[in-house]
């Protein structure tokens, strides 16, 4: 034992000694302003102005693209089991044959009721739009739309046989009752 430590002090004979010993630590994710408006501004499906989601602009994407988007503090477990297709399809919008001011209202009116009836997974079919003018004119909207309201946990673009990037698996929050049967369930558990 005592030939080890002899050896490591050898080893160490020529190190110098620090003489700062503090680290600064840097947060991984820094919210900036616009992240924070971001939040603030997403629409709540409490509100029944669905004017706040815009027909006029949106960041346009490509008929194949894929659509991906998480909310902070969704767990990847769940956006990955959302991402597979493994949560059973609750509820169903085709968006097909709608102007983007009806789809808007249709999108609003549908995730309103999903929370009604406390729904959480549904599938919204947008189509690829290959054959519009913008090409995906109402992928591009409804995923911007998406985005925009806070009760949508996260979506992603569907597996094949749900439609590919034609479609939008969509997460919607718990609703408060099934937040406090969750709590004494695990409460139940604990004890």
């Amino acid at each position: 034992m005592s030939e080890d430590s002899d050896l490591f002090k050898e080893m160490m004979a020529d190190v110098k000694p620090l003489q700062n010993d503090t680290a600064e630590l840097k947060r991984q994710f820094q919210s900036t302003e616009s992240h924070a408006a971001k939040r603030q501004a997403a629409m709540s499906l409490d509100s029944d102005d669905p004017e706040y989601l815009s027909i006029d602009h949106a960041p346009m994407i490509k008929p194949d693209d894929v659509v991906e988007f998480k909310r902070d503090g969704v767990q990847e477990g769940v956006y990955r089991k959302l991402r597979l297709g493994k949560y059973p399809i609750q509820a169903k919008l085709d968006l097909h044959r709608k102007t983007l001011k009806e789809a808007r209202d249709e999108v609003v009116k549908f995730l309103k009721q999903c929370i009604r009836l406390d729904i959480r997974t549904a599938i919204i079919i947008h189509g690829r739009g290959e054959k519009s003018n913008p090409p995906a004119l109402m992928k591009s909207y409804t995923s911007s739309w998406l985005q925009q309201i806070k009760d949508v946990q996260c979506c992603h673009s569907a597996l094949r046989h749900h439609g590919g990037s034609g479609a939008l698996y969509v997460l919607l929050r718990k609703s408060n009752e099934k937040k406090l049967e969750n709590r004494e369930r695990h409460q139940k558990r604990m004890s």
